[in-house]
């Protein structure tokens, strides 16, 4: 086979004395985040399947069924498989231990040779396939979150129409009363009625002074022969309507159509309100819609002049509840250098790198505590943008290979280890930046400097 044609017969006995030949079922051979603890090579039988867990799905990588395909303990330096292997049907396969095929591929070139070149192919693969996974897994956190936004004031404006629909309905009820039994009271109430029109919203009132004002409303319901008070005094109260305006209306009306004339006139205030909880559900689902698009790009180039804190702002939104300037779950800290200049880059690819970081940021908190996001200039041709979490940081033997490709910390299944090293290809190659990490317990900092002005495009 093509792994071991260039060994010589005692190497191949060595190997052979080190190995066994055995038959697996189908199934899975080697699991990813198992201790890697066998070096296998496919003699004949079923297609080798390979995949990857990324999110909530396996990502398939390669599908064989060549002999000689290899897989498991690759590595010697690994401690744990990198990724899930399954045969579709019975195999055999040749067995060696990891400890002593390590041993063996660092003393004989041929196989450490062929194990580099398939290796670094192969990892190509694997990063092309699951970066899209990756930038697919953080389209889905981000949209997640506008989707839970967007969700708010959309239910806010059914339940609105809802309630204004039985409002207009029970306000065309009363008005057929009054014409027909107090015909004369019609124009004062309307001047009244007009007079509600466009009212501004009520100052805020606290607990003690709303109760005391449905206390007088209810006083004077009770000395007009009103019962049922309740229907009214809430609303009015939120109108910031009082007795003063019900003796307006009182004077206005035969005293037995005062209660018709009140319940017309607060189906009107009703109405009014629901009017603009609609208008302001309108607007904040317009805000959203427009802080997505500079996170998307909609409609721009992919290098383009922009500045830095719209770009960070726009991420920050997507993130929706997760985020709050204040309060819980986690509370954004902005110190911002607002003199930056706009800087010549690929802003699509850079919502990338802060979506990823500050989504590292949010899990390492667990979903709790203080995100900070600091923006400096940095020397005259540079600017500086931190994004600081106060979790329980990162371990001093693990931060030196958080950029590398593949690798995390988090458990298997939660992510490929692609969103850092997708920052790195960003920030450093394609805008010529850098990109670094400090950490101690309650500080983890995360420092991507960007060039004034990033290559353009086939620069």
């Amino acid at each position: 086979m093509f792994l071991f044609g260039f060994l010589t017969d005692a190497q191949i006995d060595v190997l052979g004395a080190n190995g066994a030949i055995t038959t697996v079922d189908a199934g899975s051979i080697c699991r990813e985040g198992q201790p890697a603890q066998s070096f296998y090579v496919l003699l004949d039988g079923g297609d080798v399947v390979t995949t990857k867990r990324s999110g909530a799905q396996d990502v398939e990588l390669h599908r064989t069924s060549e002999r000689g395909t290899y897989f498991g303990a690759v590595f010697g330096c690994a401690s744990v498989y990198d990724v899930t292997v399954r045969v579709t049907r019975p195999s055999r396969l040749f067995v060696v231990e990891a400890g002593f095929f390590a041993r063996f591929m660092h003393a004989v070139w041929p196989v450490a040779v062929h194990l580099l070149e398939s290796t670094t192919i192969g990892g190509l693969r694997q990063r092309q396939l699951l970066g899209l996974q990756e930038r697919q897994y953080a389209l889905a956190t981000v949209t997640a979150g506008l989707t839970h936004q967007l969700n708010n004031p959309a239910a806010a404006t059914v339940r609105a129409v809802a309630d204004l629909r039985e409002s207009l309905a029970e306000g065309h009820r009363n008005l057929g009363v009054l014409a027909a039994t107090d015909p004369d009271a019609l124009p004062a109430l309307v001047a009244i009625q007009a007079d509600l029109t466009g009212k501004p919203a009520a100052a805020t009132l606290s607990p003690l002074e709303v109760a005391d004002r449905e206390d007088e409303i209810d006083a004077w319901f009770t000395d007009h022969g009103i019962d049922d008070s309740w229907r009214y005094a809430s609303t009015l109260v939120e109108a910031d309507l009082d007795v003063e305006w019900l003796n307006r209306v009182a004077a206005a009306v035969d005293p037995a159509s005062l209660e018709c004339a009140v319940s017309w006139l607060k189906q009107f205030v009703d109405s009014e309100m629901r009017i603009r909880e609609i208008a302001e559900a309108g607007a904040r689902i317009a805000a959203l819609v427009n802080g997505a698009k500079p996170y998307s790009q909609m409609d721009r180039g992919p290098y383009q002049c922009i500045d830095v804190h719209e770009m960070l702002r726009s991420t920050v939104l997507m993130f929706g509840d997760k985020i709050a300037t204040v309060g819980k779950p986690v509370t954004l800290v902005k110190d911002l250098d607002q003199s930056l200049p706009e800087i010549h880059c690929y802003p699509a690819d850079l919502n990338q790198v802060w979506t990823n970081l500050i989504d590292n940021a949010l899990y390492a908190m667990n979903g709790r505590g203080t995100l900070t996001v600091r923006t400096r200039r940095e020397g005259d041709s540079m600017i500086r943008v931190e994004i600081c979490d106060d979790g329980p940081g990162i371990a001093d033997d693990v931060i030196g290979r958080i950029f590398t490709p593949f690798f995390t910390t988090k458990p298997v299944g939660a992510g490929p280890g692609l969103g850092l090293d997708l920052a790195w290809r960003v920030v450093v190659d394609r805008h010529r930046g850098h990109i670094s990490a400090r950490s101690a317990p309650g500080d983890t900092r995360f420092i991507v400097c960007l060039p004034l002005e990033a290559p353009a495009p086939g620069s």
